[in-house]
């Protein structure tokens, strides 16, 4: 658990994890060298709660606190929670039942809700409701390369799954979507409870603002390098629809990971009949000569306008193109 500078939203945290409906669990408290009044409170929580353990390190970052968490769980199940989020007096109870019962999953999730209203911005919310769209293993996997379909502090995993995958590494990027991706690959089955059980603070100061890691720019190579990995690994023909900022940045990263790209797709007409990275630009009606000519050819719809990947999903449909296999949304 990343410590949080605010006393108050730890012991929020930490209230709502002792007043869990399931009882037969312990709470690893990783106190990653704070330098403000967390060390007190977690070692008064630890005097009123014996199932709370402290780990006290020097700063090291989220990635060996992580690990460190991972190391001192004795149990065959992993739930994350950050310092400074909430959960549902019944989270804990719902997604070890669901585990117990779907031994076929490795990671179970939860609708998420935002707080504190004030502060939840809109591109923040966006997000949720995306995410809150994605339930089954068939939603997530088919939309893994558009954003993180699943929110880090709500997940419960099997131990086992995360030994198999080396844990949390270091790549450039964030450190989550890295795991759900590794996971992917390997074949690993996700899911949602459908209830919101996680309650996820905004707040200017997030990681996913203020660390690098987290940029775009990391996103779309974390895309890029998976994607070469799994969905495209020999694939003789890649082709991108979107001639766009989006494209651009991710066929730039596709190209360094040796991926071999054939065309873009395009609906503007001033970009029809050019060409990008010395490939031609084709109208979305060129699309299906195109893929014709290679055996099992591959398309990315990398279109960051709302609403577009909509539009593409449809008119790919129709020329019989089946979105997590022959094509992948890419944002």
């Amino acid at each position: 658990m990343p410590c949080f500078n605010a006393a108050t939203t730890l012991d929020e945290a930490l209230n709502s994890l002792v007043t869990q409906s399931f009882l037969d669990f312990e709470i690893i408290a990783v106190n990653d060298g704070s330098s403000d009044s967390t060390p007190m409170i977690l070692s008064d929580w630890a005097l009123k709660d014996r199932r709370i353990k402290v780990l006290d390190q020097p700063h090291h970052g989220i990635l060996v606190a992580l690990n460190t968490g991972i190391q001192a769980c004795a149990g065959p199940y992993i739930a994350r929670m950050d310092a400074d989020d909430r959960c549902h007096p019944k989270r804990l109870e719902h997604q070890f039942s669901f585990l117990e019962s779907h031994p076929e999953v490795a990671v179970v999730g939860c609708l998420v809700a935002g707080f504190p209203d004030n502060e939840v911005r809109r591109g923040f919310q966006i997000y949720l409701t995306w995410l809150n769209s994605l339930v089954s293993d068939t939603d997530i996997r088919r939309e893994i390369f558009i954003e993180s379909p699943l929110a880090h502090p709500s997940v419960m995993m099997r131990k086992d799954w995360l030994v198999k995958v080396g844990g949390y590494l270091e790549k450039g990027w964030p450190e989550d979507y890295d795991l759900w991706l590794r996971l992917y690959l390997v074949g690993a089955r996700f899911s949602k409870i459908p209830e919101v059980l996680l309650y996820w603070r905004e707040f200017p100061q997030r990681l996913t603002r203020s660390d690098s890691r987290y940029s775009l720019e990391n996103f779309l190579r974390a895309k890029a390098y998976y994607l070469a990995k799994g969905p495209l690994l020999n694939c003789e023909a890649v082709i991108i629809w979107g001639a766009g900022m989006t494209g651009r940045r991710l066929s730039k990263h596709l190209m360094r990971e040796g991926v071999s790209l054939a065309a873009f797709v395009d609906i503007d007409p001033k970009k029809i009949g050019g060409t990008l990275r010395n490939l031609p630009v084709l109208a979305p009606e060129d699309l299906p000569n195109w893929l014709n000519q290679y055996a099992e050819p591959k398309v990315l719809a990398a279109v960051g306008a709302r609403g577009a990947r909509q539009l593409i999903r449809q008119r790919l449909n129709v020329i019989g193109l089946q979105e997590g296999q022959n094509w992948w949304g890419v944002a």
